[in-house]
């Protein structure tokens, strides 16, 4: 199966998993909260990359892990991405209309009840991560909750998150910018790598290659985003194009240029796959990843 096969079967299956497993997460109650649910479905199920849980997958097969432990670990994680798109589209943060081609949840429901449905998913994932059924040692359990505490937090994408807001008022040089991305979006993509080295009690001294390829995809990630901002169709992005421009932010595109940024994905996607030189076939569906997150048209 070539890389693309490999990667196109993977992303399906587990999109179709995620999906399955908000759907009865998000079971609609019949009492008052039942606008929460249904806003919270209409965030999270239908739409989006799934690219975090299955890095938590991909990563998982380094360490041949149970498939349930890791799809409950990758929803705890869709969980939280989930919820910072709530907030983000908000008018108070991006005061966006549109996500995953449809309308932004405070629009499709109100603000309101837009805040209490990312609280909600925010507040969900630690409680899968909490839960036995994600792993049967306390000790795992205790460190992954600390990772992603750490990785949304202040000190992870909420930082990011105020970093980006200050970006509207003042001007950031490209280390800024760097770290201000490896805040907002490189946390969370690392949390999903470290969750599976810890479940598969890999120690941390074990763990530097995975760092970095997390690290530099999770840059890379993010410079494809600022050319999509630039070049992309706002068809198949299904979100408004062109804000960051418009709202005066420095971005990768802004301060390489496209052709130098373009150049600086790459080399971060081919000094990802570096880092997993010391794995066997078992990496080549994060190597695909790495190939994909610079490829993608959204």
């Amino acid at each position: 199966m070539t890389g693309n096969a490999m990667l196109r079967d993977a992303m399906q299956a587990i999109a179709e998993d995620i999906d399955a497993a908000f759907d009865i997460l998000l079971t609609v109650p019949d009492d008052p909260r039942r606008r929460l649910f249904e806003a919270m479905r209409h965030a999270a199920m239908g739409g989006g990359k799934r690219l975090r849980p299955l890095l938590v997958r991909a990563t998982g097969k380094l360490f041949s892990l149970d498939r349930e432990q890791m799809i409950r670990v990758g929803l705890a994680v869709e969980c939280i991405h989930v919820y910072s798109l709530v907030h983000d589209d908000l008018p108070a943060m991006d005061d966006d209309d549109l996500r995953h081609g449809k309308p932004t949840v405070h629009l499709a429901f109100d603000e309101a009840t837009a805040i209490l449905a990312g609280d909600g998913l925010h507040d969900l994932a630690f409680e899968i991560l909490a839960d036995e059924r994600t792993h049967p040692d306390p000790f795992v359990r205790c460190e992954l909750l600390r990772l992603m505490a750490r990785a949304s937090g202040p000190h992870g994408m909420a930082g990011g998150q105020m970093m980006d807001i200050a970006a509207e008022t003042a001007a950031f040089d490209l280390s800024t910018v760097t770290r201000l991305q490896q805040l907002k979006t490189g946390a969370i993509i690392g949390f999903c790598v470290e969750a599976a080295a810890v479940m598969g009690r890999l120690p941390p001294e074990g763990r530097t290659g995975l760092h970095g390829y997390a690290r530099d995809i999770g840059l890379a990630f993010q410079i494809a985003d600022d050319l999509l901002d630039v070049e992309g169709d706002a068809g198949l992005a299904g979100k408004a194009l062109g804000k960051d421009a418009a709202a005066g932010k420095q971005t990768f595109v802004s301060l390489l240029g496209v052709e130098q940024a373009r150049r600086q994905a790459r080399m971060l996607v081919d000094q990802a796959k570096a880092h997993l030189r010391g794995y066997d076939a078992r990496a080549d569906l994060l190597r695909a990843i790495a190939d994909y997150v610079i490829e993608r048209d959204r």
